[in-house]
């Protein structure tokens, strides 16, 4: 049967379907299939249009074409009645490839099969699903290319959606394309840091060509009315022609009043909805309601729902063109827009009888029964909220937070104390922010204060707000008023009603006070040590005061680390995670952590930590990821963790002299941490400005950017990561001729037994302290000898920025006594570590120290004039035979400043074409 969405508009030897128009979006497709199937990538497409503007049509045609090319097809569609459903989307794409998956490691296989209920037990979370997803996508992408499609995203269950979120941040390198449709209204995208190709109204050609293809009798005034009704909607075109007479269509009566999109259209259905018996309507109902997939029973409820003539129904469905039986026995409307027609056009009492009648037909213990019979019930009654309750706590615990969440607030809405109200929309905002949906959070959040809540939720309560503040609205004010209450009142009460929600409250404050330095923090957590566990009361020293406090606290921590297993509660990890990252000691092992409960909340504070982690790891190539997590924690509401993740951005920029960058972003997050009181933002920009000032030589301005957080001789209180400054400083006043003030400067940090910190502080320390170094001749060996000694910190190769701007300033001191050939080694390392990071200040302050050292940056002695960073970088991608609007787009410069570069590069590698580069280059 053709329908709106696939038609056939020529041959072409290609077998699918043909679609009218849609070139931009069927060349972004195409071009997506073709990286696929060449090896080069994959990539992920979301669909955004109005009902019934063709998106399903763009799907069917990539599907085809798809298949045609070679690739495997998996293919899911979101439905209302299924949002309660953890995984339940998922497991359309994904039941397919498991049992065909030989490679799939045990843990993995058992994450995926407990969420998509194949195994008993309850499953990790989120997190630990969507690693297991893309294991499974990988193993089968090896064999095949493979096609994603999910119709329908804004009915995807919050679980599978936030998988299909992770995913697409990681299938870049795989063969494998992911399209996805949605409508513009709802919050299908939240958490998708996307920009959705909007599938927009045909035009006036392509919506005539359309409706001639399906209405081809239509008399030309009349075709020409219907087109300017439909206003470009491909199911306005199908369907606006069929509600009109005979002599409408023969144009020899005037046609009806204009007919607009939306609900008007809707009732169109309705109209064809009056036409039919009582049974066909209880049938299209209760499918609509969501029969069509009733406990795995497709195929058999309908005949129920339609007596003893459902044979009869069913044909008079068909024949009506509303609704139709698919291979796997499931009635499927043929739009959404008459799925709501049915629903508009029904009764209360019918849609009460028809959930009661889909709720029987479900086993005892599905959730969905569950619903309907919610939907049913006439009025509130706590034996049924009671069941929602414990539904929803069960499925938190199996990790689907956001869909606890909902039956929590389904739960709340049917009870009939105000009392058990509020506590069970307390429990729903805290699942709703665990679970990844912050702005549905904050509404309840609102709710819940405009009355009063009970006193054994408050604790609960105020981590909800407090939640909420920091995360959504960067507001730590009532972090301070509500914690310190609610943390007394828990251990006042001798137990755990919350689980670890004194561990967590406690982590919020210290998180808080950490971020704002407020004077309120400190004092109360220092008050509630004594209510904390060993591992809270780690991470206080770690972050209180690090100069006089954090001695020991790595070793510490790994100590620790080593006796724990996964599937510690949240407050814990969150815990170990933020005390490693005081000390730069958050490790890999570390994430093994979060492979339980809460996983989307904590992907966040995952991601941040590596973040930092690139940064001085030296895996600056991963930089972009950090804008990327920051879009995509904007778009899902925790705005605070987009400010911190652009603020580790910030970092890259300043270490590679991007200042105009650094401005750039310093101007877009710096108001917000302003106004939030946020000094581990606002003193980090501040430093990472004198960073940027170092790479370009400007030493007095770097000083006196420094000289503003530290004085000579002082390590501040409330200065988090002092260590970073710390070492910048000593720099910064030795190249401004300041020794006395960096030598006080490093012994303040040996008064403070900085090295018994962390592996990092105590190779910062021994950096600065060669620095330091006198420049008399005599000095020559205590300079080798501590220089030797900074180099042979443990773990001192880790640091790689830091590391070769130690060697940059070796190399320069030997270079300056004359030492030239082992200024050239020294030398040389750090230039290639600056190249690797494109730091390219650095690496052109390299470069002067070798050239006046009389060396050339590619070896031997000077000669022709060396080559600059940026310049070596196009004559390798020159010598791969890249043209040079490819080689534009590899660095992002336009073709005509990457000529401009070449015009240099030829007469200093003596060359006059581009098929010497490759040798030159060999030569050199």
């Amino acid at each position: 049967m053709v329908t709106e969405n696939t038609v056939v508009t020529e041959n072409t030897g290609f077998i699918g379907p043909r679609l009218v128009g849609r070139r931009r979006e069927r060349l972004l497709l195409e071009r997506a299939l073709r990286s696929a199937r060449s090896g080069s990538g994959g990539s992920s497409t979301v669909l955004r249009g109005d009902a019934g503007i063709g998106k399903t049509a763009l799907l069917d045609w990539t599907a085809a074409r798809a298949t045609e090319a070679g690739l495997t097809v998996l293919r899911a569609v979101g439905a209302e009645a299924e949002l309660a459903t953890a995984f339940g989307v998922l497991g359309q794409v994904l039941r397919p490839l498991l049992g065909g998956s030989r490679a799939l490691p045990e843990h993995q296989r058992a994450a995926l099969e407990s969420a998509l209920g194949i195994r008993e037990g309850l499953p990790p979370g989120g997190f630990t699903v969507g690693a297991a997803a893309l294991g499974l996508l990988a193993e089968a992408a090896r064999r095949r290319p493979l096609l994603i499609l999910v119709d329908d995203l804004h009915c995807v269950d919050s679980s599978s959606r936030a998988v299909f979120a992770f995913l697409r941040h990681r299938i870049c390198d795989l063969p494998l394309v992911m399209v996805f449709t949605t409508r513009p209204d709802g919050s299908a995208l939240e958490g998708w840091s996307t920009h959705p190709v909007d599938v927009d109204a045909l035009s006036g050609d392509d919506a005539a060509t359309l409706l001639r293809q399906w209405h081809p009798g239509l008399a030309g005034t009349t075709a020409a009315r219907v087109v300017d009704e439909a206003a470009g909607n491909p199911l306005a075109l199908a369907e606006l022609p069929r509600q009109l007479g005979r002599e409408h269509r023969r144009g020899t009566v005037p046609l009806p009043e204009r007919l607009p999109l939306g609900q008007r259209l809707e009732r169109l259905f309705a109209q064809r909805l009056e036409s039919l018996s009582a049974e066909t309507t209880r049938v299209l109902l209760a499918a609509a309601l969501g029969g069509d997939g009733s406990a795995g029973q497709a195929g058999t409820w309908w005949r129920a729902a339609g007596g003893d003539r459902a044979e009869r129904v069913l044909d008079r469905i068909e024949a009506s063109g509303l609704a139709r039986l698919d291979h796997a026995g499931r009635l499927v409307f043929r739009h959404p827009l008459v799925r709501s027609a049915v629903i508009a056009s029904a009764s209360e009492a019918e849609r009460r009888a028809a959930h009661q009648a889909l709720a029987e037909d479900l086993p005892e213990g599905d959730v969905r029964r569950l619903l309907h019979e919610a939907s049913a019930a006439e009025a509130p009654g706590e034996p049924l909220a009671a069941r929602l309750q414990q539904a929803g706590s069960r499925l938190a615990l199996r990790g689907g937070d956001a869909e606890g969440a909902l039956l929590l607030d389904r739960a709340a809405a049917h009870s009939t104390d105000p009392d058990d109200r509020a506590r069970r929309l307390t429990l729903a905002a805290v699942m709703s922010a665990r679970g990844g949906r912050l702005p549905y959070a904050a509404r309840l959040v609102e709710e819940l204060k405009q009355g009063p809540v009970p006193a054994d939720i408050a604790p609960l309560f105020a981590y909800a707000v407090v939640y909420v503040d920091q995360s959504h609205h960067v507001d730590f004010d009532s972090s301070f008023t509500l914690l310190p209450q609610a943390i007394a009142g828990l251990a006042a009460a001798g137990g755990e009603p919350f689980g670890d929600l004194v561990e967590q409250a406690f982590f919020k404050l210290l998180l808080a006070t950490a971020y704002t330095g407020d004077a309120r923090g400190r004092r109360a957590l220092e008050a509630h040590l004594g209510q904390v566990s060993p591992a809270a009361r780690l991470c206080h020293r770690a972050w209180a005061d690090p100069p006089r406090t954090a001695h020991g606290v790595e070793s510490e921590l790994r100590a620790m680390f080593e006796r724990l297993a996964t599937g510690r509660e949240a407050g814990h990890s969150w815990l170990l995670l933020w005390t490693a990252c005081a000390v730069d000691g958050a490790d890999s092992g570390l994430w093994r952590l979060f492979a339980g409960q809460h996983a989307f909340a904590t992907q966040g504070s995952v991601a941040k930590a590596k973040c930092y982690r690139h940064f001085l790891r030296g895996r600056w190539d991963m930089a972009e990821d950090c804008l990327r997590e920051a879009d995509a924690a904007e778009e899902l509401g925790y705005h605070c963790n987009a400010l911190l993740f652009r603020h580790y951005h910030a970092h890259f920029l300043a270490g590679r002299g991007d200042e105009e960058g650094l401005r750039e972003i310093t101007a877009r997050i710096e108001p917000a941490a302003t106004k939030a009181g946020m000094r581990f933002v606002t003193d980090h920009l501040a430093h990472l400005g004198a960073l940027a000032a170092l790479a370009h030589g400007r030493y007095e301005e770097a000083y006196g950017r420094l000289r503003r957080l530290m004085a000579p001789g002082e390590l501040p209180l409330g200065l988090p990561w002092f260590h970073l400054p710390f070492f910048d400083f000593v720099l910064a006043a030795v190249r401004c001729g300041r020794w006395a003030e960096a030598v006080v400067h490093v012994a303040a940090a040996r008064a403070a037994r900085m090295e018994e910190i962390s592996e990092h502080h105590a190779f910062l320390l021994a950096a600065a302290d060669a620095l330091t170094v006198g420049s008399e001749e005599d000095d020559a060996e205590e300079a080798d000898a501590r220089y030797a000694a900074a180099y042979a910190v443990p773990g001192a190769g880790r640091w790689v920025f830091e590391l070769a701007r130690l060697r940059l300033a070796h190399g320069s001191r030997l270079r300056r006594r004359g030492r030239r050939d082992e200024a050239e080694e020294v030398l040389r390392t750090a230039y290639h570590s600056f190249l690797e990071l494109r730091a390219d200040p650095w690496a052109e302050q390299c470069r002067e120290e070798l050239r006046a050292a009389g060396r050339s940056v590619d070896g031997g002695a000077a000669g022709r004039e060396p080559l600059t960073p940026q310049e070596l970088r196009i004559a390798r991608l020159v010598a791969t035979g890249l043209t040079n609007k490819e080689i534009g787009a590899a660095l992002r410069l336009s073709p005509r400043t990457v000529a401009g570069h070449l015009y240099k590069v030829f007469p200093k590698l003596g060359i006059t074409s581009r098929a010497a580069v490759a040798r030159a280059l060999a030569d050199v």
